[in-house]
């Protein structure tokens, strides 16, 4: 399977809910239209600390991480962030990787947004369709 990489949109979730509750503009929402690569081999969403800082992410914690290349690192762990793909949506703690050179979107945001990798057209698609189908098991 080839490079596949998509159009999204990461929002501070806290400024979200800020948002909702009438504490803060939403246009004061700090969030950003970024090119992702799509990384099934990766657990969720990895951002550098260019956009970890101008999502305004606070770090929570740490955890230890392997990169592609077998590398043992830690990585810092932010607060959640919305991600948004066309009419999908969902939110997560991204890992921080301070050296990333792009964002990976990651199976498991990827997963709660119904979403897989068309193998044949080299895209991001819905799993189930144009609709979300939330699975429970």
């Amino acid at each position: 399977m080839g490079i596949v990489y998509a159009e999204i949109t990461l929002k501070n979730a806290a400024d979200v809910g800020a948002a909702q509750r009438g504490y803060i503009r939403e246009q004061d929402i700090r969030g950003m239209t970024v090119r992702a690569l799509v990384d099934t081999g990766s657990g969720t969403l990895v951002i550098n600390e260019q956009v970890r800082e101008a999502l305004g992410l606070t770090v929570r914690g740490q955890r230890k991480s392997e990169l592609a290349d077998g590398t043992k690192t830690i990585a810092q762990v932010t607060e959640p962030v919305e991600i948004h793909w066309k009419d999908r949506d969902t939110a997560c703690p991204a890992l921080v990787l301070p050296d990333a050179g792009e964002v990976l979107l990651g199976a498991i945001p990827m997963e709660d947004m119904d979403l897989m990798v068309d193998p044949v057209r080299q895209v991001l698609t819905g799993a189930h369709g144009d609709e979300v189908l939330c699975m429970v098991k």
